[in-house]
């Protein structure tokens, strides 16, 4: 494991969560405790410890001088948790910084430590709840739609749904032999069937509703439409409560009943654009079918609002996955249904439903799809149809294409970050170099990008690119003069300067006040983090006297 200064500076700059924790540990940091750290990081899906660095932001680096035999400390970290880690140390020119970056525990299996499995909770160590241990141990349970229904028959099944397994297999597939299979050979190719016997996938997607009554009543799908958001009946419900592939369609056309157009203009072309997309409607809902818990008595629902749809679906996510690693993590929870989908052509095999939900938000400048009000018990998805920046959606417009085939759904992600002016996640910062070589975004700043001035001039904003530019170097330096002069009795530290370009690193800071000092207009008094700036009583002198 390799860490530059420029990463260190990145992982300084983000917040911390679960998988990134910062202790000063300047001289001391117990060995068993170090131990106890790396187990919770492990159980939270692994991570990184990072010891010499300020907890709080804006960070700093403080230096370590702890655990100086790194490859000892990292074996005996081995031989208590039996997990690999890594280890290093950066000699940054504020002093030492020492890594440890934890793995993921094995699916299913937390890392237990002195009778207990440890986990974070604010800045202390504590034994993991009842129900996310249980949580844990569910991820090794196999997959559920793939075991046997010993109650079910094949007259069960639908043969309108078989026929529309058949029908969307041989589109997807171009295998028309399939055409000649009986129905049971059909229902066993596909694993449906084993081994004679009905899987509860083959019901959930294929069921009659009698059998779906009988055998697993919380595989209904209910829509509703709502003209509003007050409480109370719904002007529309429907329940469906038969093989998904049978109302598949009927349920985006119902969706597809009221979603009306939106228009804008470019030129003397005018877009429609309607209000719920169709392919990001059918993701959500096909997300919600093959990932939701079919040993949990709910059912799915679907609600339409005029501009927003809410799809609920019970059981939490799936094990390891998260609102904030949705777009990079897969993991079907129904793995027998994923697999069926796929060969009708619904998803991608390899999971590309939510990373193509974003990415279609995103090119029609909508918010992306929401899913932080999911829990433990249940996943809701909020999709929201209005258009936000018409002229965010202009630009895409002319950006052409063919160029934004080229992007994946990161760069989209970071072009809507940088127009709202919104923080860009650390694991998105690598494609930047590809968005500003392109000339699509501009450096303003360390850790500061702004849309292109080609985007600006496009949208008739000129004013707004020079303020989001923000001032140029010399009037920085001038403000820091200023608040210097204005303090000049008791000295500015270098915190106080911080808060006046707080959009500055601690280092850009530094540089900015070496080149006034070079200038011969501040000087510094104290070398540590209790040192204070004053203005140059030299320069003073000069402008009296009219000295060069």
């Amino acid at each position: 494991m390799t860490i530059t200064l420029t990463q260190l500076q990145e992982l300084m700059d983000a917040g911390e969560n679960e998988h990134l924790e910062f202790k000063e540990a300047k001289n001391n940091f117990h060995f068993e405790k170090l131990v106890k750290y790396c187990a919770a990081l492990a159980n939270e899906r692994g991570g990184k410890l990072i010891l010499g660095v300020s907890d709080k932001l804006p960070r700093r680096v403080v230096g370590s001088n702890v655990f100086d035999n790194l490859e000892r400390t990292k074996a005996g970290i081995i031989e208590r948790l039996h997990i690999r880690i890594e280890a290093t140390e950066i000699h940054h020119p504020d002093g030492r910084v020492v890594v440890f970056e934890m793995p993921s525990r094995p699916i299913g299996m937390p890392i237990q430590l002195e009778g207990a499995y440890w986990m974070r909770r604010g800045e202390d160590l504590v034994p993991m709840t009842p129900d996310l241990l249980k949580r844990i141990f569910d991820e090794a349970v196999p997959d559920f739609t793939a075991s046997i229904c010993t109650e079910a028959a094949l007259a069960d099944l639908d043969p309108a749904a078989i026929q529309a397994l058949k029908l969307r297999w041989i589109r997807k597939s171009g295998n028309t032999t399939l055409n000649h299979l009986s129905n049971e050979r059909l229902l066993a190719d596909a694993e449906l069937i084993v081994n004679w016997k009905i899987t509860y996938a083959a019901l959930i997607l294929l069921g009659t509703r009698q059998a779906l009554g009988r055998h697993l009543a919380q595989s209904e799908v209910i829509f509703e439409y709502r003209s509003g958001e007050a409480p109370g009946p719904a002007q529309q419900r429907k329940e469906y409560r038969q093989g998904f592939l049978i109302f598949a369609d009927d349920l985006w056309q119902q969706i597809n009943l009221r979603n009306d157009l939106q228009h804008f203009r470019e030129g003397l072309f005018v877009y429609d654009i309607p209000t719920f997309n169709e392919i990001v409607c059918r993701e959500a809902i096909l997300n919600a079918v093959s990932h939701r818990d079919y040993r949990h008595p709910g059912s799915v629902f679907i609600r339409q609002y005029p501009n927003r749809l809410e799809i609920v679906s019970p059981g939490g996510f799936p094990p390891g996955i998260s609102p904030q690693n949705i777009i990079d993590e897969q993991l079907p929870r129904n793995r027998r249904i994923a697999e069926i989908f796929a060969k009708c052509g619904l998803i991608e095999r390899a999971g590309q439903g939510v990373d193509l939900m974003f990415s279609l938000c995103v090119k029609e400048s909508k918010s992306q799809p929401d899913f932080t009000q999911s829990n433990d018990q249940r996943v809701r998805v909020n999709l929201y149809g209005e258009i936000r920046d018409a002229n965010f959606l202009r630009f895409l417009e002319k950006i052409g294409q063919e160029k934004l085939d080229k992007f994946v759904t990161q760069d989209l992600l970071l072009l809507d970050a940088i127009n709202r002016d919104q923080p860009i996640p650390l694991e998105q910062k690598p494609r930047l170099s590809s968005l500003l070589e392109d000339g699509i975004v501009e450096r303003v700043s360390r850790g500061k990008f702004v849309l292109s001035r080609q985007y600006y001039d496009f949208i008739g904003r000129k004013g707004m690119y020079t303020r989001k530019r923000g001032l140029d170097h010399e009037t920085n330096k001038t403000l820091l003069l200023k608040h210097i002069e204005n303090y000049c009795n008791e000295g500015s530290k270098l915190s106080d300067l911080m808060e006046v370009l707080p959009s500055f690193s601690r280092r850009q800071i530094q540089k900015l006040l070496t080149e006034l000092k070079s200038e011969d207009r501040v000087r510094q008094v104290g070398k540590t983090s209790a040192g204070r700036w004053f203005p140059n009583p030299r320069l003073n002198e000069k402008l009296l006297t009219g000295e060069s």
